[in-house]
């Protein structure tokens, strides 16, 4: 693969390189390549905001931010989400790597679905989520040239399909947990494609219906 993508470079270190090969090995192409957008699309946005960044920290989050939704790292019971940011911990410890880094991409994950909120924080963790939501939600899409997003999808191309092949995705990582989608932007996804089925979750319902008396 190709080092240097839109003015960005891979990092090369041995956990870099572990980590591409196990996400390539267990997510499918869709997975992978959105993986791979979101690193470019947060490192250009941390070059644009003259972030200083952690281009390491910031590939592992964008690589294992979706782990949660394949069969071998999603648990019966946890968001997605919290999935992925598990896995990336439990792989970056088995390298040796600090618990403050280790705490940030652990972080950058969990909240990678949860708008308003990683952009207040440490680098890896608000470009992790721009780089979702401009590979997903197209945000901020005008703020990156042309030739920029010419060349990072010659290189991991978005499918025909995309926009439809990843709700697809999402929907098959939660329609057996439909309890995690809660509260979080998942719900969406889930009054789409399991309409028949979903119950979404009402906040003031719980509230009204807890054991207080008044």
């Amino acid at each position: 693969m190709t080092d240097l993508i839109a003015g960005i470079r891979v990092p090369d270190s041995a956990i870099a390189r572990a980590a591409t090969q196990l996400v390539r090995d267990t997510e499918d192409d869709l997975l992978f390549n959105h993986s791979r957008r979101v690193f470019f699309w947060g490192a250009l946005t941390g070059d644009r905001r003259a972030l200083k960044y952690d281009a390491e920290l910031l590939y592992l989050g964008a690589m294992f931010h979706d782990m949660g939704l394949t069969e071998r790292y999603s648990s019966p019971n946890l968001r997605f989400e919290v999935d992925g940011a598990n896995a990336a911990r439990d792989f970056m410890k088995s390298y040796g790597v600090s618990e403050r880094d280790i705490e940030d991409v652990w972080t950058s994950i969990a909240l990678h679905t949860t708008p308003g909120i990683p952009e207040h924080m440490r680098p890896t963790i608000a470009l992790v989520t721009a780089g979702v939501e401009m590979d997903v939600l197209g945000i901020a899409y005008h703020d990156f040239t042309h030739e920029q997003r010419d060349h990072v999808c010659a290189h991991h191309p978005r499918e025909k399909n995309f926009k439809e092949g990843i709700i697809d995705h999402f929907a098959q990582g939660i329609i057996k947990k439909p309890e995690t989608t809660f509260g979080n932007v998942k719900a969406d996804v889930l009054a789409l494609k399991d309409p028949d089925r979903f119950v979404r979750g009402n906040f003031c319902s719980i509230i009204l219906g807890s054991a207080w008396p008044i």
